[in-house]
């Protein structure tokens, strides 16, 4: 088993410039006056970036010339450019590598759907979490990602929905931090991040809370931290087995925070927010797919939970050379039946994107 460390700081790389999306208003407004404009300019600029959707200034018509350029300079540096896009179900599911001002690379996945369209965001560039049967967490954590560089995949996804880059013109509708990196391990960042996608424009991009979920491997203190927040985003923890024995293997931080105190910070989670906890449940052929672990599974998570829960079940996407792979259709949906017996909703996830390497990291390793 991988050792952790026993800080969840990132390496000490360099983050980008100052962002606009790194700011609160009142941020704003003292950044433009400090560069000797009114400040009313950065109602202006932060329209065109969360209103607008736009980083151009050559788009900011209403902002003189020599303002635009100059506030540009100090407040939109570039953040992230793709290094190749990847298209897959009839193009209703892209994925987006993205290379940061310091070579970092990341990853994002935008996905259509009948009734909604959901960007998997990435919080971290790696994952220092080290969980076995992930590509990410095998590659290693190389630092956190800002708060703009995460507000920035939501950016511009936002505009390729409006854009009709994947098909009709849309909405991008929902946001899941379910990318590469342990967003409660970049907690700040995170939280800011969460602000701006969700404040209305031209404070941010207007993005329901409801329609936000962060996941986490299950960092109980975080858990209870991100409750006192007060915001109304889901809460998704990675739980992949109901037992201590084989957690600590599979999610090395099980060794910190037991199965029961992840449970218990859920517990408080749902408590406080009054929304429904989801438990990610990774289910890997021989390793964690067993009748028994499905009934204890649903044992404790109605102890811990009671209806405040609900189980997706995530077919595994086996990495390149991995010895993981996904359960058979009849162990898998044996287990669903189980958890749903035990008096725990379950359902099977929708998976997207196989062919194109979705499992986080799997671009961004190929380079």
């Amino acid at each position: 088993m991988t050792a952790l460390p026993l800080v969840f700081d990132a390496p000490k790389r360099g983050l980008p410039p100052r962002h606009l999306a790194d700011l609160s208003t009142e941020e704003r407004r003292a950044a433009v006056t400090e560069l000797g404009e009114k400040p009313f300019r950065a109602n202006q600029l932060s329209n065109h970036y969360f209103g607008r959707l736009t980083a151009d200034p050559a788009a900011m018509t209403d902002i003189p010339a020599a303002s635009r350029t100059q506030l540009a300079d100090a407040l939109l540096p570039p953040l992230l450019t793709v290094v190749r896009h990847v298209s897959c179900d009839d193009d209703a599911t892209r994925k987006t590598l993205w290379r940061a001002h310091d070579g970092t690379l990341v990853e994002s996945v935008l996905m259509r759907y009948p009734d909604r369209t959901t960007l998997c965001v990435s919080s971290q560039a790696g994952c220092g979490m080290a969980c076995p049967f992930c590509a990410t967490g095998q590659g290693g954590l190389m630092r956190n990602l800002s708060t703009a560089e995460i507000v920035d995949q939501v950016r511009t996804a936002a505009a390729a929905m409006r854009d009709g880059e994947l098909g009709e013109p849309g909405r991008l509708s929902n946001i899941v931090f379910m990318g590469m990196g342990e967003p409660l391990a970049n907690y700040k960042r995170v939280v800011a991040a969460v602000r701006r996608i969700t404040e209305p424009a031209p404070s941010g991009l207007g993005i329901s809370q409801r329609s936000v979920t962060v996941s986490t491997v299950g960092l109980a203190p975080a858990i209870r931290k991100l409750a006192d927040e007060k915001m109304q985003v889901r809460l998704a923890v990675s739980l992949h087995t109901p037992d201590d024995e084989l957690r600590d293997t599979l999610v090395p931080v099980n060794t910190r925070w037991s199965v029961d105190e992840v449970l218990e910070a859920a517990r408080y989670y749902a408590d406080t927010s009054g929304r429904r906890v989801s438990i990610e449940y990774a289910l890997i052929r021989d390793v964690n797919d067993q009748p028994w672990r499905a009934d204890l599974l649903a044992k404790r998570l109605r102890k811990h939970l009671s209806q405040l829960v609900h189980v997706n079940v995530i077919p595994l996407n086996p990495t390149p050379g991995s010895k993981w792979d996904a359960s058979p259709k009849p162990v898998e949906r044996e287990f669903v039946r189980r958890v749903n017996e035990g008096g725990v909703a379950c359902t099977v996830r929708d998976t997207r994107g196989q062919e194109i390497a979705a499992a986080c990291g799997q671009l961004a390793a190929e380079g």
